[in-house]
């Protein structure tokens, strides 16, 4: 009868030992969903990109500011920011005749004024840009044609292709 003494406080040291069962806790928190609709963008070819009449062997280059720059027109959403990129032809084709074109010059502006905003290049990867307080933007093109001392005559043409993207 010994041995109950001894196992009692054993007992009692073992039961305060064990786990104890776990009160379940809730707690709750909420985020908002939230979306903002962008105005869409509207691009415009305006004005093409003419040269007029150019002569074998000699270089024509159009400036974005000169009668026979090109323009596209953009509207979208009010002073938001946006990437503006290019397809741009290496040559303008008549039948299976090739004029190459190059030396792109580009402008921006958010007013239609060639002569102020800010110059880009059409050729590099992609431009930033910024629509005005009312939601335009407008760029302007350039380039130089480089007809070969033989070049056939003919009226040659190519794509210029912009895309803006928010």
């Amino acid at each position: 009868m010994r041995m109950y003494p001894k196992l009692l406080p054993c007992l009692l040291i073992a039961s305060w030992l064990a786990p104890q069962s776990a009160q379940a806790q809730t707690q709750t928190a909420s985020i908002q969903a939230t979306a903002s609709v962008m105005q869409p963008i509207n691009v415009t070819g305006a004005v093409n990109l003419a040269f007029g009449n150019v002569f074998p062997g000699v270089a024509a280059s159009i400036a974005v500011s000169a009668a026979g720059a090109g323009r596209f027109d953009v509207t979208g959403q009010a002073s938001a920011p946006v990437l503006v990129s290019f397809v741009l032809p290496t040559n303008l084709t008549s039948g299976a005749n090739n004029l190459p074109i190059g030396t792109w010059t580009g402008h921006r502006n958010t007013v239609n004024n060639p002569t102020t905003g800010t110059s880009f290049t059409p050729s590099a990867a992609t431009t930033a840009a910024t629509f005005s307080g009312t939601g335009q933007l407008f760029v302007f093109v350039g380039a130089t044609v480089t007809p070969a001392t033989n070049q056939a005559a003919g009226a040659y043409s190519g794509t210029i292709q912009m895309t803006v993207t928010y």
